[in-house]
């Protein structure tokens, strides 16, 4: 529980109570064990409302849920920077699902004696569809060709960083935030672990195919610094100064060789295209849905069938199955 000192005092100066709460907000992130690109996102999403309250002379320990909504409907209508359409219904969800939470430690802590945001309305959001684009296998196989077609000096680490998306269907905030010391070795298996979302900690096993390309792109490293790879140390994606690889370099990886693998959809793929594939293709290989379900970190199954764009194949539907059943007691 963080101190005293670090809660927001009421305060009618919507100023002071911007700065109060931007402490505040540090101590309510220090409370949770998230992973620092989650951490980052937070700060934004409250930033934002702070920022919100600040251009209309309103008090954030004083608003209410009709303020709420009123910021609901702006972010509602506000352009993505990346696409230029407005933000879709899942991410206003998320924003006023972290603010949300963000209001409840205020409650706790006795700052504020309600959440505004219990109370607003929240965009409805559709469990059975996603705006990212899809990838299937014959396009994950092209786009894997092309990485291992690339040239340059971070070609290397290009594969390393597709191959892993794609045969683990990492989110890019978790593939961006591991460390050499996050690779290893458990009961036979070559394995790394990672802060998922919602703070857990989790482990998976890498591919003997991932574990090729980032074993080369280690020893590439190594070399360039004139190291062994045990000496290696920091982030396990970097740029070319050794600064950590951020998402916006995956986001250009990814539509870069997706335009060279001729995918004809390149310009609006993500890294969380292959997430997608991970999971369609997954269930289409007879995994079950619990095992992808965790292998996804999803903490509910109808997220991952959300992910699963082959889920109402007729070649899947269950009524074969029992046919078949059928035929074999009677044969």
């Amino acid at each position: 529980m963080p101190s005293s000192e670090v809660v927001p005092r009421r305060s009618s100066s919507p100023a002071l109570a911007a700065a109060g709460s931007a402490e505040f907000t540090e101590a309510w992130l220090d409370n949770r064990r998230l992973s620092e690109h989650t951490r980052e996102a937070y700060r934004r999403d409250v930033a934002g409302w702070l920022s919100w309250c600040d251009g209309r002379d309103l008090d954030p320990l004083r608003a209410t849920f009709l303020d709420v909504n009123a910021y609901a409907r702006q972010l509602e209508a506000t352009p993505a920077l990346r696409s230029g359409r407005p933000l879709t219904p899942t991410t206003v969800a998320r924003r006023l699902s972290a603010l949300s939470s963000w209001y409840e430690f205020l409650v706790k802590l006795h700052a504020v004696d309600t959440n505004p945001v219990a109370a607003a309305d929240r965009p409805r959001v559709d469990r059975d569809h996603s705006a990212t684009i899809g990838l299937t296998p014959d396009e994950v196989d092209a786009l894997l060709a092309a990485a291992e077609a690339d040239t340059g000096p971070t070609a290397v680490r290009n594969r390393a960083t597709i191959t892993l998306l794609a045969d683990l269907g990492l989110r890019v905030g978790e593939l961006i935030s591991l460390n050499l010391t996050d690779l290893g070795t458990e009961r036979g298996h070559r394995s790394i672990r990672f802060v998922g979302k919602g703070g857990k900690v989790r482990r998976r096993a890498l591919t003997p195919g991932s574990a090729y390309a980032v074993d080369a792109y280690l020893a590439a490293r190594a070399a360039g610094q004139g190291l062994t790879v045990p000496e290696v140390t920091g982030p396990l994606l970097v740029t070319a100064t050794g600064a950590r690889l951020d998402r916006n370099s995956v986001f250009r990886l990814v539509r870069r060789l997706a335009q060279a693998a001729g995918i004809h959809a390149w310009a609006r793929l993500s890294p969380h295209s292959l997430r997608h594939a991970f999971a369609t293709t997954a269930r289409a290989e007879g995994v079950s849905l619990e095992d992808v379900q965790d292998a996804m970190g999803h903490a509910d199954p109808r997220t991952t069938r959300r992910y699963d764009r082959d889920r109402h194949n007729l070649d899947r539907d269950p009524a074969y199955a029992i046919w078949a059943a059928r035929a074999r007691r009677r044969g």
